[in-house]
């Protein structure tokens, strides 16, 4: 099972921790996932003509899913000071070059798929949903931020900050198979870490805890799930398959399968052992 390492120009950081994504689902292989992807596009320019050109110049066009990923990100990100014209080909170099960062927006994909009962299927995330915009151009920056890039991912991010009201540090290390429910302001620090298979909702901030410097941000483990408006603050861990209520501020580290409320949050549950919190997206307490 191929997976990319992240690293931050600020060190030590734990290394990002996989979960075997197999007991809780089998998402679609990458291949698999793009021709879904097409099939579906060709099958809505068909019946719905609004949509027909969008189609035609983004998706339909290209035989690669590092072109239409490109194109749609480009499209999305455009403005004066950030043409798509421009973008277009960044994004399409680095996707082409890097399998491990195009193998995690499939699984990001098949994570909506899965866990959104609002999504009726992978081309929809991938047009219409801004977490996944998000995501997917962090994923840009980020690899820009390695390459010892940081202006132009600073100003990737900055931009995409505004667009789509999710700020996330083009340093900050998040691994695949992640879903960002509505999105709409989200935060995500310079040393925070974000295992596989993470469910956050919106409104959910992880960061620091004051003036600090160094690692200072959260590690979120595999299988959590952040409820709306939790506040995750300072370097501390949440324990894999945890959950996190909504609206709950967390100052201190969060054991593994249990859940956590409150202000300040306080552990209110345990899980049984196969509990997935991530995918079952159960806000209830």
């Amino acid at each position: 099972m191929t997976y990319l390492t992240y690293a931050s120009p600020l060190q030590p950081a734990p290394p990002l921790r996989r979960i075997d994504a197999a007991a809780a689902s089998q998402p679609a292989s990458g291949d698999c996932a793009w021709e879904q992807v097409r099939g579906l596009a060709q099958r809505l320019a068909a019946r719905e003509p609004l949509l027909r050109p969008m189609l035609d110049e983004l998706i339909l066009p290209h035989d690669s899913p590092a072109g239409l990923l490109a194109a749609v990100l480009a499209q999305r990100l455009g403005a004066r000071d950030m043409r798509p014209a421009v973008l277009r080909p960044l994004f399409e170099d680095i996707l082409s070059t890097q399998p491990p960062i195009l193998a995690s927006i499939a699984a990001d994909l098949a994570a909506i798929a899965q866990r959104d009962p609002a999504c009726p299927d992978a081309l929809h995330a991938l047009l219409n949903l801004k977490g996944f915009h998000a995501l997917q151009t962090y994923r840009m920056a980020h690899h820009l931020w390695l390459a010892g890039r940081s202006e132009a991912a600073y100003s990737l991010s900055s931009h995409a900050a505004s667009v789509f009201g999710i700020d996330i540090h083009p340093a900050a290390r998040i691994g695949a198979g992640i879903m960002l429910d509505h999105g709409s302001g989200i935060v995500i620090g310079e040393t925070a870490v974000v295992d596989d298979n993470v469910s956050i909702l919106q409104n959910v901030t992880l960061g620091g805890t004051g003036k600090e410097h160094g690692d200072r941000h959260p590690k979120i483990r595999s299988g959590v799930m952040l409820g709306a408006g939790a506040k995750i603050l300072g370097n501390i861990e949440i324990g894999a398959m945890s959950k996190v209520a909504a609206g709950s501020v967390v100052l201190r580290d969060v054991p593994a399968h249990c859940t956590v409320a409150g202000i300040p949050g306080r552990i209110v549950r345990y899980h049984q052992a196969d509990s997935l919190p991530a995918f079952e997206m159960d806000q209830m307490l």
